[in-house]
C-alpha cells in the first residue's frame, strides 16, 4: 500500500470524529422542551378515554376538547418522577381560568388514584389510557408532556418535560394567549 493511502487511512477516523463533534456541537444549548410535532395546527386525534377507575372524575374524548375553550392537556403517571416534580406548579395553574384535562399514562387506577390522593387533584377531567394507544396516537414518547388545544379541537403547542414557572411564563403562557386569539 502506498504511503499516501496509509497516512489517508490514518486521518480518516479523525475527519469523521471532527464531523460528529460540529454536529452535536450545534445542537448544545437547543431547547429540549420544544419537540416539533406533525399534530401541531391538526385536530385532535379520535379518541374517548375512561376515567381512572374508582376515582369518580369523568374521563375525556376528542369532542370534550371542541367547544370548551383552550384547554392544557396534561400527560402523567405516578410511577413518572418528572410528573411528580411539575405536580405543584399544575397545582396553582388549576386556579387560572384555563381547564386542565390529564392523561393519565401507562398507569394501574390503584397508583393514578393514590398519586392524586397524595399530591392533589388539578384535572378538570382525567382518562386513562392504560394502553398506551391514545398517547401514541397524539405523539407522547415520554411524561410529562403537556399539549394546548384550541376552542376548534385543534393542537396549537406540545411542551415535553415538566412545566414550571419559568416554562410556563416562556413557552405556555404564549401558546395558550395565541391559541385564544382568532386566527
Amino acid at each position: 500500500m502506498k504511503p499516501s493511502v496509509r497516512i489517508g487511512l490514518a486521518v480518516l477516523p479523525l475527519i469523521v470524529l471532527a464531523a460528529l463533534l460540529g454536529v452535536f456541537a450545534s445542537q448544545m444549548g437547543r431547547s429540549t422542551s420544544f419537540v416539533p410535532s406533525a399534530l401541531i395546527d391538526k385536530p385532535v386525534p379520535q379518541f374517548n378515554l375512561a376515567s381512572v377507575e374508582g376515582h369518580g372524575q369523568p374521563g375525556f374524548s376528542a369532542a370534550d376538547l371542541a367547544g370548551n375553550g383552550v384547554v392544557i392537556v396534561n400527560v402523567f403517571a405516578s410511577w413518572c418522577v418528572p410528573c411528580r416534580a411539575e405536580h405543584p406548579f399544575l397545582m396553582e395553574l388549576a386556579n387560572e381560568p384555563v381547564e386542565i384535562y390529564g392523561l393519565n399514562y401507562d398507569d394501574p387506577a390503584e397508583n393514578a388514584r393514590a398519586f392524586l390522593a397524595e399530591l392533589g387533584n388539578p384535572y378538570d377531567r382525567i382518562g386513562a389510557d392504560r394502553d398506551r394507544r391514545v398517547g401514541i396516537e397524539w405523539g407522547v414518547y415520554g411524561v410529562p408532556e403537556t399539549f394546548v388545544v384550541d376552542n376548534d379541537g385543534v393542537i396549537r403547542f406540545k411542551h415535553v418535560g415538566p412545566i414550571d414557572q419559568e416554562s410556563y411564563q416562556n413557552t405556555l403562557l404564549p401558546a395558550i394567549e395565541a391559541a385564544r386569539s382568532p386566527a
